[in-house]
């Protein structure tokens, strides 16, 4: 059995999938904001 070293894996596609996930968030969390200030804008 091999000895597991700190560091050695591979984690770019982890690292792909996390940054995708935090832009997705972000965009969504842009989108609602701007909705409820949108629908209290109109409902005046």
């Amino acid at each position: 059995m091999t000895e597991h070293k700190h560091g050695e894996m591979n984690i770019e596609v982890q690292q792909k999938t996390f940054d995708g996930m935090l832009k997705a968030m972000i965009r969504v969390s842009i989108v609602s904001i701007g909705l409820l200030i949108f629908i209290a804008i109109v409902n005046g």
